[in-house]
């Protein structure tokens, strides 16, 4: 039976430490980029800005929907309060990981399989963060955007109502999930790439096979297949004329062949 074998150990385990070390580093950032930002720091004021320089839509519109009994536009995602809870959550969740990451590494029970998955697992989610933070807003057909304006635009704009430092701020939580997809997908590909075996571990279960066949071949059961092929052999003359058995004797007694009848006498009784 052919199977995939799949190494439990890391390759380079020194890269896969300084890549804990850099995780750790923009984990702690992210978090506390996104707990500051949380519920609503800067997101309104920023959507505003952009809304009075024409970049989106504007924060009103709902309002303005409700007065004018008009349907209500859905929040746009880069501007909605489901994206602040996401990167928080996910904050949060990275930060679990990175500790279960650490102990598991270090009782030598992290394999490349495990951290392929979880790291995939996690990878995306930051994508799916990098992607809302920069994301695109079709509400309003007038002011269409395909790109936050504080991620394509300088934080000039935001002056007039200083808030200069909020857009900064919005920029490096960008930035910062941007290095959190990058250290991720690092942490996955290293993974995948330590699950392939090396030469010299194909050839250590090359061996390990051989000596599992030898050890069959010696086992009980050939051992039963041999004597149960030596019983089915024919037994030899010599070995069916002697010694003599209860059912040869009855045998030889049907075929008046007695044995001391059979044999010759040397020394008669009577002369």
């Amino acid at each position: 039976m052919f199977g995939i074998r799949i190494s439990r150990k890391w390759k380079w385990p020194k890269v896969l430490i300084g890549l804990f070390a850099l995780e750790l580093a923009t984990t702690v950032a992210a978090l506390a980029l996104f707990g500051i930002a949380d519920p609503d720091l800067y997101r309104t004021k920023l959507w505003q800005i952009g809304s009075d320089n024409g970049f989106n839509s504007s924060p009103k519109q709902i309002l303005y929907a409700y007065a004018n009994y008009r349907p209500i536009p859905k929040t746009p995602f880069v501007w909605s309060q489901t994206l602040t809870y996401f990167n928080l959550v996910i904050s949060v969740l990275s930060t679990f990981i990175l500790l279960v990451k650490a102990v598991m590494f270090v009782m030598h029970v992290w394999y490349p399989l495990l951290g392929a998955v979880t790291n995939a697992a996690v990878t995306a989610l930051w994508i799916v963060s990098a992607y809302g933070q920069g994301g695109p807003d079709h509400s309003d057909p007038k002011h269409d955007s395909n790109v936050a304006w504080y991620i394509a635009k300088s934080c000039s704009y935001a002056k007039p109502t200083h808030n200069v430092g909020y857009c900064m701020q919005a920029k490096s939580a960008f930035a910062v999930t941007i290095i959190m997809v990058v250290v991720f997908f690092a942490n996955m590909a290293l993974g995948i790439w330590s699950m392939i075996p090396t030469a010299a571990e194909r050839a250590a279960d090359k061996m390990d096979v051989d000596d599992m066949q030898m050890t069959n071949d010696d086992s009980p059961a050939s051992y039963r297949s041999t004597e149960k092929a030596w019983e089915m052999k024919a037994v030899p003359l010599k070995a069916q004329t002697t010694p003599y058995t209860p059912r040869t004797l009855a045998f030889n007694t049907l075929d008046r062949q007695l044995p001391l009848r059979a044999q010759p006498q040397e020394n008669p009784r009577f002369a």
